[in-house]
C-alpha cells in the first residue's frame, strides 16, 4: 500500500509541477513496473506528443522502414552515449527486432541506468502487423549521384563527416556540417524547403543517424548516399577537392 501512496504522491507533484502530462506520466509508471510498452500503448502516447525513440536495428533495416520520428542508433553501442546525451530525455522506448527486446533493453539500461527505459513488445514487426503509419530512408549510389549532380539546381551534398576527414578530401561545393551540430534545431532549420539534401558520411552509418535526426524535425527532402565518401571516391566524374599531400 506504501507503494502504491507513493505513486499516487508521484502522479500529483508531476502534474502539478508541470513536469509530466498524463500520457508521460502513464508511460513512466507502466515503465517502473514492466519494461515493455505495447504497440497500441505506444501508438497511443505518439499521436499524443513527442515520444523518444531509439531504433536499435541494423541501417539496413532502418532504412527499409521505421517508426515516424526514431533516430537510428544500430546495432553497435558506437553513439549511444552521443545520441543520449543529446536527446536529453528522461524516458525512451527502444525499437528492436522482434525476440531481441530483452538485449536491446539490456544495452541501454546497464550503460544509462537513470534513465527509465521501454521497449516495444515484439519490435517493429509488430508495429507494422498493426498497419501503422512507417517512414523511409531513400538510399542513392554514388553513380546515381554522380548522374544527378550536374543536373539539379536544388541538389545540396551534405558532409557529415569531422573536419580532418573533410579537409583531406571532399566533395567540390559540398556543405560541412558535422553530425555533432545537427543538434542543434537552427541548423536543420536553416535548410531550404526546395533543396535536395544528400547526405553521406564516411561509410554510411552516421548518414542515417543524421537522416533520422533531419526526418524527425519534419525535412523529407532528403537522400542518404550509399557506402558515404568511400563510395563517392570511387566515382571519377563526381569532382573531388583534396590537400595536395592527399591527391
Amino acid at each position: 500500500m506504501r507503494g502504491g501512496h507513493y505513486q499516487l504522491n508521484l502522479v500529483q507533484f508531476c502534474l502539478e509541477a508541470g513536469t509530466y502530462t498524463v500520457s508521460r506520466l502513464f508511460f513512466y509508471l507502466r515503465a517502473m513496473n514492466s519494461n515493455r510498452i505495447s504497440v497500441e500503448e505506444l501508438h497511443s502516447l505518439t499521436a499524443k506528443e513527442p515520444v523518444c525513440m531509439l531504433d536499435t536495428r541494423p541501417a539496413s533495416a532502418f532504412v527499409q522502414g521505421f517508426i515516424p520520428g526514431s533516430l537510428s542508433v544500430g546495432s553497435s553501442a558506437k553513439y549511444d552515449k552521443w545520441i543520449v546525451d543529446t536527446t536529453g530525455e528522461p524516458m525512451v522506448v527502444l525499437i528492436s527486432e522482434a525476440g531481441k527486446e530483452d538485449e536491446a533493453i539490456n544495452r541501454f539500461r546497464s550503460a544509462f541506468p537513470s534513465i527509465t527505459w521501454s521497449v516495444l513488445d515484439g519490435g517493429l514487426a509488430a508495429w507494422e502487423k498493426a498497419s501503422y503509419p512507417l517512414d523511409m530512408i531513400i538510399e542513392v549510389e554514388a553513380d546515381e549521384l554522380a548522374l544527378d549532380l550536374p543536373h539539379d539546381p536544388n541538389l545540396q551534398i551534405i558532409d557529415l563527416r569531422g573536419e580532418e576527414e573533410f579537409e583531406a578530401a571532399h566533395i567540390t561545393k559540398a556543405q560541412h556540417i558535422p553530425l555533432a551540430e545537427l543538434v542543434d534545431l537552427a541548423t536543420i532549420a536553416n535548410f531550404d524547403e526546395n533543396q535536395q539534401l544528400y547526405l553521406h558520411c564516411g561509410g554510411g552509418q552516421r548518414s542515417i543517424l543524421a537522416a533520422s535526426l533531419i526526418k524527425r524535425q519534419g525535412v523529407h527532402n532528403l537522400r542518404v548516399v550509399a557506402g558515404g565518401f568511400d563510395a563517392i571516391q570511387q566515382e571519377r566524374s563526381i569532382p573531388i577537392t583534396r590537400k595536395p599531400d592527399h591527391s
